[in-house]
């Protein structure tokens, strides 16, 4: 169950994020210090679930981005200018692939999405 509450948490912090950025194109995303401020927080919750999910998970979602997974909190961190870019990145390129394997991943194994009563 503990792995289904992640997986539900990075599904809905990244569907979040790429709704507020839906309709961005950069430079209003980088006018936009409140959606930025938001869209990071999300990006942020996918980040620290993402780091929770067990080995075995890892290995299992191995088409996902770790290495940049484990960088980007700390480019988050950043210096503005470094934040955002990592942000926008993140927004225009690693969310969405991210969510686009998850999904993929949920056809093979939907079990591993679901929440069972124990």
């Amino acid at each position: 169950m503990i792995i289904a509450a992640l997986l539900a948490n990075i599904v809905n912090a990244g569907t979040d994020a790429l709704v507020l950025a839906e309709d961005m194109d950069e430079a209003t995303f980088r006018r936009s210090r409140l959606a930025r401020a938001e869209m990071a927080r999300l990006v942020g919750v996918m980040a620290t679930n993402l780091a929770d999910l067990p080995d075995a998970q890892r290995q299992q979602f191995a088409e996902l981005d770790w290495n940049t997974w484990r960088a980007l909190p700390e480019q988050l961190n950043a210096d503005p200018a470094t934040h955002d870019e990592a942000l926008w990145f993140a927004i225009r390129a690693l969310v969405p692939a991210t969510l686009m394997w998850l999904r993929v991943y949920k056809e093979g194994a939907p079990g591993l999405f679901e929440f069972q009563q124990g």
